[in-house]
């Protein structure tokens, strides 16, 4: 299997049994280009490592400092098979390229629940936000209950964020995280939904206080990233 190189990765394909997302830190905007261009040429100079790899996507963060990594799998069985045999060379040849980059926060999700685009909608994300939310202990329930309050808050709103196409909540396994992947037409959108309560995310009510001051959550974060690369076998 050869790699193909692709424009997006479709989070709510329903043969990925897990995800696993990560960040590096790189420091600078230049180290972000380098570092990306150093992965397209590591991974696109060698054949495509496992079947039951589905898709890997490179986002580069808005601080000019990170970089969001996205991968989807078959099964944990995939992704371990992969680390055994095809990781350290491609990590290798990366971190020849760019000396110094800090791998942080790898964790394993499943896809629990999407808000999918409406039929017939074409437009490509050009921006990807990541919503973090972390809990005081390993609760499934409380998980996916977190994820279905927010469904209900957003389905709540009069109206939709303008420049909003998906939304893509996933579980950690070990029971403690939350992650939403969603996709926003720019960045802008994504800033003018924030800055409009009332119109859109987070705005004033019972459900959306529910939301943000759920019992035993203790942290998570917003982070804004720009597509930079996506690959699948070909």
């Amino acid at each position: 299997m050869t790699v193909h190189f692709t424009d997006r990765p479709d989070p709510a394909r329903t043969d990925a049994g897990i995800v696993r997302a990560s960040t590096w830190h790189v420091g600078t905007p230049d180290r972000q280009r380098d570092a990306v261009e150093a992965i397209r040429k590591a991974w696109g100079s060698r054949a495509w490592p496992h079947p039951g790899l589905l898709s890997y996507s490179v986002y580069a963060g808005e601080d000019g400092a990170t970089l969001l990594h996205y991968s989807q799998w078959s099964g944990e069985r995939a992704h371990q098979d992969f680390v055994r045999e095809g990781r350290d060379a491609r990590n290798a040849d990366i971190d020849a390229a760019v000396p110094g980059i800090e791998r942080r926060g790898l964790h394993t999700y499943e896809l629990y629940r999407s808000g999918l685009r409406t039929e017939g909608d074409t437009r490509e994300p050009g921006c990807v936000v990541i919503v973090d939310a972390e809990f005081d202990g390993p609760d499934p329930a409380r998980q996916r209950d977190w994820i279905d309050a927010v469904f209900e808050a957003l389905g709540n709103d009069i109206r939709t964020p303008e420049g909003g196409i998906s939304a893509h909540f996933h579980t950690s396994t070990d029971g403690t995280r939350v992650l939403n992947y969603a996709e926003w037409e720019s960045a802008e959108h994504h800033i003018a939904a924030l800055a409009g309560p009332g119109e859109g995310i987070g705005s004033p009510s019972p459900l959306w206080e529910r939301v943000q001051k759920y019992p035993g959550m203790t942290g998570g974060g917003v982070n804004r990233y720009t597509p930079a690369l996506s690959m699948r076998a070909g």
